[in-house]
């Protein structure tokens, strides 16, 4: 006989919106606890809850928020983000702008990134709302929402934080980086240019997601040039003002400096987040790969904004990506091995729970 647990997970599909309500509410806490009550029937109550995101808002909510935790599973992850239907619909429903769960779904689609082969969503088209002002492309009405999240002007119950995650995995795919840095005909922005100015943000998952597509994009050694020209992307002040803080420095090393910089007020903090801090050092080491971004670096007296973040950052990650990055700027250009290093990107395991 099912317990009685195994009968509430039954109730998900129950013809009754009250009786589906107080089951998804109920179960909430055992997708974190008791996941495995779901993975019955071949997943059967997972296939009842993707349906359930098209349900009434409050039995969306606790569907969603199921789905969210279930997908820390690579099991059910595989069976949600394989589904194209699926994708189709949330996508659908998190661009309409009195969509009440709007952060869940963008929750739910940030964990759904993990799947490699959701970088599909390069090409995928869908109509876009004419309040959004963006085009077809999925990846342009992404952006557009994440942009517009951040004073809440497009849908009131959503900040699309969570976008900045989404982001951040898919960019750690070639044709995505591309993406990024080809100016789109619809509005004649290079879609990068849309991001780097969360780079101190005050949502820390803005930031950390920002930071992270910036580092993944700067894997395209071609684009360098593009991220270093300040008519093009001018990403420099963008990478080294998170990890300024309030030190000060003598004159000679302050002239030196970019503009953005000098002067900066006595109560400027460095980024609080240290994996934050380590992911822009290790992006400036990306861009000393060529001649040209080591030469710029040591015009605008970067090290000596290196040199203070390993003194005053109490992390080993984020002294060793000092170490790095002060070790190819300080390298004479005629010893060999002095061009930059490139390293791995690694796969960022933030997965989604709530």
């Amino acid at each position: 006989m099912p317990t009685e647990l195994e009968e509430l997970v039954g109730f998900i599909a129950h013809p009754n919106p009250q009786i589906r309500k107080l089951a998804t509410e109920n179960l909430v806490p055992y997708s974190t606890e008791q996941p495995a009550i779901f993975k019955t029937d071949e997943l059967l109550p997972v296939k009842h809850l993707k349906f359930l995101i098209r349900d009434h808002p409050e039995i969306a909510e606790h569907a969603l928020t199921i789905l969210i935790n279930l997908t820390a599973d690579q099991s059910v992850l595989e069976f949600v983000a394989t589904d194209d239907r699926f994708l189709g619909i949330l996508l659908g429903n998190l661009v309409d702008p009195a969509e009440p769960n709007a952060n869940l779904l963008a929750m739910l689609l940030a964990n759904m990134a993990k799947w490699d082969d959701l970088k599909s969503i390069a090409t995928r088209k869908q109509e876009v709302p004419a309040a959004l002002q963006s085009n077809e492309l999925v990846l342009n009405q992404l952006l557009d929402l994440f942009v517009k999240g951040a004073d809440g002007t497009y849908n009131k119950q959503a900040d699309f934080d969570y976008l900045a995650y989404v982001l951040a995995d898919l960019s750690k795919h070639p044709e995505i980086r591309q993406f990024f840095i080809s100016k789109q005909e619809y509005d004649g922005v290079v879609p990068i240019n849309k991001i780097k100015v969360f780079t101190e943000h005050k949502s820390d998952i803005r930031r950390k997601g920002v930071a992270s597509t910036i580092k993944n994009v700067a894997f395209d050694v071609p684009a360098h040039p593009a991220f270093l020209d300040e008519d093009q992307i001018n990403i420099m002040p963008y990478l080294l003002l998170p990890i300024t803080g309030s030190e000060q420095y003598d004159d000679e090393e302050m002239m030196g400096m970019l503009p953005d910089l000098q002067l900066l007020p006595p109560d400027k903090q460095r980024d609080p987040d240290h994996n934050i801090v380590q992911t822009h050092v290790e992006t400036l080491t990306l861009l000393t790969t060529t001649r040209e971004g080591r030469d710029l670096m040591r015009q605008i007296n970067v090290y000596p904004i290196v040199r203070e973040t390993h003194l005053r950052v109490d992390d080993e990650g984020v002294r060793e990506a000092c170490d790095r990055l002060v070790q190819v700027l300080m390298r004479d250009e005629a010893e060999p091995g002095a061009e930059g290093i490139a390293e791995d990107d690694g796969e960022d395991e933030r997965i989604v729970e709530v």
